[in-house]
C-alpha cells in the first residue's frame, strides 16, 4: 500500500498584528493611559484612575485571548488510503478524526454575499468541521485545493 501523502495542509487563524506591532501599540496605549491617570488624580477625580486601570487591563486581556486563540491549528493529511484531520486547540489538546478518502464527502455551505460559511468532512457516520476560523479568501483556496485532491484520490 502506498501511504504517501497526496495532500497536506496546516490551517491556522490569521493575526494581523505581529509581536512587534503589539509591543508598540500596547506601549503607546499604556503611556497615554498613565498620563491621563495622573492628570485625573491631580485634579481630584481619583475614581477615574481606577476606570482607566480597568480599561487597560481589559485591553490586555482581550489581546491575550485573541493571541491565545491564534494558537489553534488544523492539520489535514490525505493519502490514498487515509484522511486524517488533527485539530489542536489553543491549550494544546489534540483531537484526531480519521476517514477513508474513498467514502469521504466534503460539504461546503455558501452564502450569496459572504461566500463560504462552513466546510465539513464527513464519512462513515462521522463528521467534522474544518477551517471555520479562516478568512473568506483562504476558505475558497482551501476548498478548491481539497476538492481537487479528494477527486484525484477517488479516481485512482
Amino acid at each position: 500500500m502506498n501511504d504517501e501523502p497526496l495532500f497536506e495542509a496546516v490551517l491556522s487563524p490569521h493575526r494581523s498584528l505581529g509581536r512587534t506591532g503589539f509591543v508598540i501599540l500596547m506601549t503607546l496605549v499604556t503611556v497615554i493611559t498613565l498620563i491621563h491617570m495622573v492628570i485625573f488624580v491631580k485634579i481630584g477625580a481619583w475614581p477615574i484612575f481606577a476606570f482607566f486601570g480597568i480599561d487597560l487591563l481589559l485591553l490586555f486581556g482581550a489581546f491575550w485571548l485573541s493571541y491565545r486563540s491564534g494558537r489553534m491549528r488544523e492539520f489535514i493529511r490525505m493519502s490514498r488510503t487515509d484522511l486524517e484531520v488533527k485539530k489542536v486547540s489553543p491549550s494544546g489538546r489534540a483531537v484526531d478524526h480519521r476517514f477513508n478518502p474513498f467514502w469521504t464527502r466534503f460539504t461546503i455551505d455558501r452564502h450569496d454575499e459572504i461566500g463560504i460559511t462552513g466546510m465539513q468532512i464527513s464519512g462513515q457516520g462521522r463528521q467534522t468541521d474544518v477551517g471555520s476560523f479562516l478568512n473568506p479568501d483562504d476558505k475558497e483556496s482551501f476548498a478548491s485545493a481539497f476538492q481537487r485532491a479528494l477527486a484525484t484520490v477517488k479516481q485512482r
